[in-house]
């Protein structure tokens, strides 16, 4: 799908908009079409009516503004030994097999169903992401034939790192995957360690 399409555009909005314009296209349809095409018109809101149920499911399985500013914060006060246990620890979870990385570029080596990817993540407090991180990832993921490669770090990237991650194909997670990724794991006991 098109990244500014009419359904990306609503699959990336609050979910009621799209079940808004399906309510609106279908009272339409009964209030000016005559009597035998009314069923047919008030159709025409389904695709909208899925791209908003498809909108809910998503974003129900988001975390909240608060969660990530509050996952943020916390993470942003933690020493690399504790974010590492941490990010194991999900990763884990999430059925990978971890190991430590065996070059400065990459943190952690991740396995899971036979496909390999290089995690970068020693740099999350950088105020900013500039592409020479980047590069390094992608040196390495060369190096090592990993198919994937994923940068975290909680500062914005760069204007010149975003394209190069976006060519290469090397995964972005900040706050908001970090919340994610993070969800049931305790953030304020690994801090204190």
């Amino acid at each position: 799908m098109a990244k500014n399409s009419l359904f990306a555009v609503l699959l990336r909005s609050p979910w009621w908009i799209s079940v808004a314009i399906a309510l609106a296209l279908c009272v339409l349809a009964f209030a000016l079409l005559p009597d035998e095409y009314r069923v047919i018109g008030a159709l025409s809101g389904l695709p909208f009516a899925v791209v908003g149920v498809i909108a809910a499911w998503r974003q129900w399985h988001q975390p909240s503004a608060a969660r990530v500013a509050e996952t943020q914060q916390a993470l942003a006060t933690m020493a690399w030994p504790a974010f590492a246990l941490l990010l194991e620890q999900a990763f884990r979870r999430d059925g990978y097999t971890v190991q430590r990385g065996k070059t400065a570029a990459a943190d952690f080596e991740l396995e899971r169903q036979g496909r390999r990817m290089l995690v970068s993540a020693r740099r999350w407090k950088s105020a900013r992401t500039g592409l020479e991180v980047l590069r390094s990832l992608q040196a390495a993921r060369e190096a090592s034939d990993a198919p994937d490669a994923l940068y975290i770090g909680l500062g914005p990237i760069s204007e010149n790192a975003q394209p190069f991650a976006a060519e290469h194909r090397i995964a972005i997670w900040q706050a908001p995957e970090l919340a994610q990724a993070l969800r049931g794991l305790p953030l304020k006991e690994t801090a204190a360690r």
